[in-house]
């Protein structure tokens, strides 16, 4: 359901997308660094989902209705840095003994899974991106209607997104197991993280509402 002769410019422009670094790039590769390619990958999956939400409110039009609506778009940018500021600080104030600073990586990859979800769907320029990115590629020269044709590309930006950020956990991640086994790394993990955390919170707060 994406015009043919539209293919290959869009999947140019996605590639190049998916080779600029950003806030999701950053939390993905500070999860498989801190904690191994499990918890990079839990993270990559999260990141997945928060996409495919953004594609279904793109082709229902929910998320057209929000971006018309700047008060909408700067509460959304608040709540998303707050919610990211307090992430920080929880996970600062961790004790190197708490049971979530140095809890087993499946629980840690089910608690970057929901982050990693919550941080994209909080993050404004994400919806835009949505909005104004792949309508551009909608064509009249197929017999696919908009909104299937914005759930097609959006389930393509999808897939190669997740497949990318694999081959970067995976990349990244066999660093992340080696330091994961020195007990130095792991004592001040979670103050990386923290840090990370606290990165995109002023990322977020200080972006305008615009692409």
């Amino acid at each position: 359901m994406i015009d043919p002769t539209l293919l290959p410019v869009y999947l140019t422009a996605v590639v190049a997308l998916l080779l600029i670094p950003g806030p999701d790039m950053l939390l993905i590769i500070s999860a498989s660094l801190s904690y191994g390619k499990r918890v990079g990958l839990a993270a990559s999956l999260g990141n997945a989902t928060s996409g495919l939400i953004l594609t279904l409110l793109a082709a229902t039009g929910v998320s057209a209705m929000i971006a018309m609506s700047p008060m909408a778009l700067t509460v959304l940018k608040y709540v998303g840095a707050a919610y990211l500021l307090k992430m920080s600080i929880d996970t600062w104030r961790a004790s190197p003994t708490d049971s979530e600073a140095l809890a087993p990586r499946q629980k840690m990859g089910r608690h970057l899974y929901k982050r990693a979800v919550m941080t994209n769907l909080l993050n404004p320029k994400a919806l835009l991106f949505f909005v104004l990115f792949l309508p551009q590629f909608i064509s009249q020269q197929i017999q696919a209607s908009s909104g299937m044709q914005l759930l097609s590309l959006g389930l393509l930006l999808n897939i190669l997104g997740l497949a990318f950020n694999v081959l970067l956990v995976v990349i990244v991640g066999r660093l992340g197991n080696a330091l994961f086994t020195r007990p130095s790394v792991q004592k001040y993990q979670h103050k990386l993280m923290a840090i990370v955390f606290a990165i995109l919170a002023i990322w977020l707060f200080l972006q305008q509402n615009g692409v």
